[in-house]
């Protein structure tokens, strides 16, 4: 097992790494990851459906698509980003990977729940959710995981002009959200900035799982992710393609 936090805040960046350490890498690895602000939709969504545009180009927010199904959601400095990635089990896709995740949050005063979604919930809020995609022979599971994410511009930009333009595509499912931060902050608990919360995070991950420190992506690793990011994940045919 391998846990990395990736030293990129560029969403195309760090959804190739993604891919890369997927689709051409052998082993265990935890990705921990912060995206500048952005919209990232599933693989079979439509962004007219998901996403106010207008506003994001006024804004300067860009879009995405990621490999995993599942729902549009939004990123920013306030957001970590959890990926893990496996080679594939005879089991069906379950809820296991978020068992480490739960359990560092407990160890942190925030005692989430797993939601029907295989969502995390705390006090009727989502502050979790989660993909997945599996290949011929490896899996990935990936989340989100709200801190201190602005919670105005996330209902801003995943509030389209036109929703449901484009029938067949799949549609997000709202659910209310809240900070990891406000809570700590409503329960007298220390709510240190964010960076400063995933530093903690990312400890008491590494403990988890028995290691000593994080792992760095070398120079052709680096190489090949930007190559793959150039050749997928900034191209508008795959952003835009529904």
């Amino acid at each position: 097992m391998k846990v990395i936090f990736s030293p990129s805040n560029n969403p195309s960046f760090n959804l190739a790494a993604e891919q890369y350490l997927l689709a051409e890498n052998e082993g265990d690895f935890v990705l921990l990851y912060v995206d500048e602000p952005s919209v990232i939709i599933g693989l079979n969504q439509a962004v007219i459906n998901e996403v106010d545009m207008d506003f994001c180009i006024e804004n300067g927010i860009r879009v995405f698509r990621r490999l995993s199904g599942g729902g549009a959601v939004f990123h920013d400095e306030g957001n970590l980003n959890y990926c893990f990635i496996s080679d594939k089990t005879e089991h069906p896709l379950g809820t296991d990977f978020l068992n480490p995740i739960i359990e560092v949050l407990a160890s942190m005063h925030l005692p989430v729940t797993l939601g029907k979604r295989r969502d995390l919930w705390m006090e009727g809020f989502k502050v979790s959710g989660t993909a997945s995609h599996v290949s011929k022979n490896r899996e990935l599971h990936h989340g989100t995981l709200l801190y201190d994410t602005d919670l105005a511009m996330l209902q801003r930009v995943l509030s389209p002009s036109h929703p449901n333009f484009i029938a067949k595509a799949s549609k997000s499912v709202p659910s209310p959200v809240k900070n990891l931060r406000s809570y700590l902050l409503e329960n007298g608990f220390s709510a240190p900035p964010a960076n400063d919360f995933f530093a903690i995070f990312s400890q008491k991950l590494l403990a988890c799982f028995g290691l000593d420190a994080l792992s760095s992506l070398t120079k052709e690793d680096m190489a090949r992710i930007e190559a793959i990011r150039v050749e997928k994940f900034v191209r508008r045919e795959w952003n835009y393609r529904m």
